[in-house]
């Protein structure tokens, strides 16, 4: 059985590995380029110059910059939710998103945070990006400044004290992978091709001038006549001897050759267009709608994986907030969101779940899409079909009397009614009285649960104790008599037939 030690501990080190040689305790920045061109991140951040790049830089960070933001407080309390949201306001935030976005361009940022004391809490007063150039990594993959001190192995990261977002980082490169990389050959070979393009085109964009002399003509007239030739690429004019011509030669067939460097240009701006933006479609002007659409989806990825890198940054720094001043508490989460889409997201799916015979309550529609109160008009409440019926025959001003059977009379009877008619209509006149004490309590129940948005299942919850408060006596004799004077009247009729 293996030992626990043994699995609880690192075996596969730097250390322990054949492959792997360093000078002191300090670990090179694995980095292709720079590791060949012997340079620094000085360089990528010189490329930013280059109208593509910088251009393709800005639209991805504005990108990122366009979503929105905020602080889910999730399992923290009450009390801990406000003191880190008042954190956030009193800080740059915006600023900070900004420079914690170059971790993306140069694989690693460092963020210095500096403490200090606000409203009884020690929080950050500030957070300032630092030039990624003056850290490293020491063999164990901990970050290192390297000072005037310390310039070859660098001051230990006192904890709590830098922040380091990165983009990619790996037990092997802990610098992270840098996004400008990729864009480094493609542009040296532009710039190598719009000089060239740019000789070219001097070269063969105008029409060459021959001067033609007579073979005895002297090196003296040789030279007065390239003269002249020059005076007249620049001038349009010259002077010639009158036994010499000059010829204009147009150079025919090098439209061809001219379009290998503007396919060259071409060719390398669309690799770094599709390095920083994951796509070229919107930076050519043959692109078209549908190749331009989709390829805006591919950015999407590219975005959210830079907002995650972001809000875990800033998800560590609410954490060392927390531990300083609360101890080992649940802590709000910061996080990023494209409302546009979450909103269409979620009408798409009411619209199928309203579809499929969902119904939502107004508190649902306002917790769910901002509505406020009076925006949305009252529920109407669903209620039995008894109670329901009761409430309108109690609201009729003119209740008309029930029927329960066919009416008895021969139809070749006059249209007065007998007495034992007017008995009938008489007991039942007297139900108006009799439900009145029921119907009262039931409408104010049905007004009631209106006004606190309650649904038909609530509603009904609460009827059982209301049914055992109602006088029902005074409708219970009134029912008796009644179905004794109609029996008394079909007997009546009967007898009559």
């Amino acid at each position: 059985m293996t030992p626990r030690n043994i699995l609880s501990n690192h075996l596969a080190t730097r250390a322990n590995s054949l492959d792997f040689y360093a000078l002191g305790m300090l670990l090179p920045n694995p980095d292709t380029i720079l590791r060949a061109q012997g340079k620094s991140i000085t360089t990528y951040r010189d490329m930013q110059v280059d109208a593509l790049v910088g251009s393709c830089v800005t639209r991805r960070k504005a990108s990122v910059q366009a979503l929105d933001f905020g602080l889910d407080r999730g399992q923290a309390s009450s009390r801990h939710g406000k003191a880190v949201q008042a954190m956030l306001d009193a800080l740059p935030l915006t600023t900070i998103i900004e420079q914690m976005q170059d971790a993306v361009l140069y694989g690693y940022q460092p963020m210095e945070v500096i403490w200090g004391q606000s409203g009884g809490l020690f929080v950050p007063l500030d957070v300032q990006a630092k030039p990624p150039e003056w850290f490293c990594f020491d063999t164990n993959n901990m970050l290192r400044f390297k000072s005037r001190a310390s310039p070859l192995f660098g001051e230990e990261d006192p904890g709590k004290k830098y922040l380091l977002p990165r983009q990619s980082p790996t037990y092997q490169n802990p610098y992270g992978f840098a996004a400008l990389s990729m864009c480094y050959w493609p542009l040296l070979f532009k710039k190598g091709g719009l000089k060239f393009w740019l000789a070219f085109t001097e070269k063969f964009g105008s029409a060459f001038s021959v001067g033609k002399l007579p073979r005895s003509a002297t090196d003296a007239e040789r030279a007065a006549l390239l003269d002249s030739l020059e005076a007249l690429i620049q001038d349009g004019v010259a002077t010639i001897p009158d036994d010499g011509s000059i010829e204009l030669v147009e150079m025919a067939g090098k439209s061809a050759s001219a379009d290998l460097y503007a396919q060259l240009v071409a060719h390398c701006s669309s690799e770094i267009a599709i390095a920083l933006l994951g796509q070229n479609q919107t930076t050519q002007a043959s692109a078209n709608k549908a190749s331009a659409t989709a390829g805006l989806e591919v950015t999407k990825d590219l975005r959210d994986a830079d907002a995650r890198i972001i809000a875990a940054s800033i998800n560590q720094l609410i954490k060392w907030v927390c531990e300083l001043n609360f101890g080992s508490v649940a802590t709000p989460v910061f996080s990023f969101w494209d409302q546009k889409e979450q909103d269409e997201l979620q009408a798409a799916r009411d619209k199928s779940n309203h579809d499929a015979g969902a119904r939502f309550t107004n508190a649902y529609w306002m917790r769910g899409y901002g509505y406020q109160e009076g925006d949305l008009q009252p529920e109407p409440v669903a209620a039995p079909a008894v109670i329901a019926s009761a409430a309108r025959q109690s609201t009729d001003p003119k209740p008309a009397a029930p029927a329960f059977a066919e009416p008895s009379t021969p139809a070749n009877t006059p249209d007065e009614p007998d007495a034992l008619d007017a008995l009938v209509d008489a007991e039942l006149a007297q139900w108006q009285p009799a439900m009145e004490p029921m119907v009262d309590p039931i409408r104010k129940l049905l007004a009631d649960a209106a006004e606190r948005g309650q649904t038909a299942a609530e509603l009904l919850a609460r009827l059982p104790e209301l049914l055992t408060q109602l006088e029902a006596d005074p409708l219970a004799d009134s029912l008796t008599r009644a179905a004794f004077t109609a029996r008394l009247a079909a007997d009546a009729g009967m007898a009559n037939e």
